[in-house]
């Protein structure tokens, strides 16, 4: 009995993954690698270039460029986990357990801190145009460094049980993903056993931060074109829908592709399909890739 149990211990959770990538496509690869590649090349230079300018230069230490800051660290760290190119070039499937509940932890947390710091971005620029005086007395450097860390708190706090309702789960058949890195979801439709808790704790984490993030957004957003109606000049008006602008298609760049993913998801067919695993590594690469573009032609101090 005992080494039965223990047998079947053994095969809840596999100690190797393979990552396929894309399904139906294996023959092009080659192909869908050089887009990507391009914007892992964007995404990696871009943000550290960022990095380095707010780092170095004095006139950009302010709450906007820490936040800023913020974006693009986690940019760098969200494109720098993928591991597409590794099976597009190398044939590089295989991922022993350990390494592959890590990179599901990781993506999931920075993806979770990027949306907090789109958050707090939207916040910076509530209180910059709606309470200007205040603005250096409210967004202190430790006020903004608290901000920061409750962030990270709440990206590892909502990820953190992402890998261990992976690893609860018995793994009795293929132990093939078709997907291009370690997604929650796609590995919970491997499982044989009960997934109802992983479906729900996946949805309610996806529906908390789309809804409840960009419901905040929505709201800081709302209340400044409410300021510019009531109480700014045209020329004001402008100034703040240029600063803005930038903020503005970052949240679209990285909400846009992450709804769709969701969606198809939990609502698409139940094996993997190419446009399911495209979308997936467009939502981690896309954003990445624009936001130092967008940042570095709308922000005047940055393209200065």
């Amino acid at each position: 009995m005992i080494t039965t149990i223990l047998s079947n211990n053994s095969q809840l959770f596999p100690h190797i993954f393979f990552l396929t990538g894309i399904p139906g496509l294996s023959a092009a690869h080659i192909w869908i690698s050089l887009p990507f590649c391009f914007m892992f090349f964007l995404a990696v230079t871009g943000n550290s270039v960022l990095l380095f300018l707010i780092w170095t230069e004095q006139s950009l230490h302010q709450p906007m460029f820490f936040f800023l800051a913020m974006l693009s660290f986690v940019d760098l760290v969200l494109s720098t986990l993928l591991k597409m190119l590794a099976i597009f070039w190398f044939g590089i499937t295989a991922n022993s357990s350990h390494s592959f509940l890590f990179q599901m932890f990781f993506i999931h947390a920075f993806s979770a801190m990027e949306s907090g710091v789109l958050v707090a971005m939207a916040l910076d620029r509530f209180v910059a145009i709606c309470n200007p005086l205040r603005y250096g007395i409210i967004l202190t450097p430790i006020v903004v460094a608290k901000i920061g860390g409750l962030v990270v708190l709440r990206g590892v706090g909502l990820a953190i049980s992402f890998p261990s309702l992976a690893h609860r789960l018995p793994y009795c058949d293929s132990h093939m993903i078709a997907y291009t890195y370690c997604e929650h979801m796609a590995v919970v439709k491997l499982a044989c056993g009960a997934t109802t808790m992983d479906n729900l704790y996946a949805f309610a984490v996806a529906i908390f931060l789309g809804v409840g993030d960009v419901s905040f957004i929505a709201y800081s957003y709302g209340q400044i074109v409410r300021t510019m109606i009531h109480f700014l000049s045209p020329e004001a008006c402008a100034k703040v829908g240029s600063t803005c602008t930038a903020h503005i298609c970052v949240i679209l760049f990285f909400y846009g592709p992450g709804f769709l993913s969701v969606a198809m998801q939990h609502f698409g067919p139940h094996t993997a399909s190419a446009a399911k695993v495209i979308l997936a590594n467009l939502y981690l690469l896309f954003p990445p890739a624009l936001d130092p573009i967008v940042y570095g032609i709308k922000t005047k101090q940055i393209r200065e």
